[in-house]
């Protein structure tokens, strides 16, 4: 994993294992895409990190402005998970997504998903996201990263 510190000359840089550990917390990604128009477009979404393949997973319909965004220009994202609470931190980073409508492979990723915020699969959300998986209507994107930048305030004290 190449990671960047965002913040230069801090004594106590953050580590892989940093990242790694943060990015399982329940917090939303922000993932900004390139519309039509060349402008960008910000979404927060549930994910889920693997920390094997350093790949991050989310799920959302094929027909929102994210997806179609990414049918077009998968190439130039950027995204952004951070803790608003002191001390602030934060993981960010660019890379790559491709979409998948394949269901037999996009099924135990967006179980995953719905268990890291829901903690159940027996939730009234949770079985819709996973008929509209079903049905073809939800679709997971995996983004590949380039890098990853982090910060911790708290390494600073």
């Amino acid at each position: 994993m190449k990671l960047i510190q965002s913040l230069p000359g801090m004594t106590n840089k953050v580590t892989e294992e940093e990242v790694d550990n943060f990015l399982e917390s329940k917090l939303n990604l922000q993932l900004a895409t390139i519309d039509e128009d060349g402008y960008p477009s910000i979404q927060p979404l549930w994910f889920l990190y693997d920390k094997e393949s350093g790949k991050i997973y989310i799920s959302t319909q094929k027909t929102t402005r994210k997806a179609r965004n990414l049918s077009k220009n998968s190439d130039k994202i950027y995204f952004s998970i951070d803790d608003e609470n002191l001390p602030y931190k934060g993981v960010k980073g660019r890379g790559v997504a491709r979409i998948s409508e394949n269901l037999d492979w996009n099924r135990p990723i967006i179980e995953k998903i719905i268990v890291k915020y829901l903690e159940t699969m027996d939730n009234p959300l949770a079985h819709m996201l996973l008929e509209n998986a079903k049905k073809g209507i939800q679709v997971v994107i995996e983004i590949t990263p380039k890098f990853f930048s982090a910060w911790d305030f708290g390494k600073s004290m």
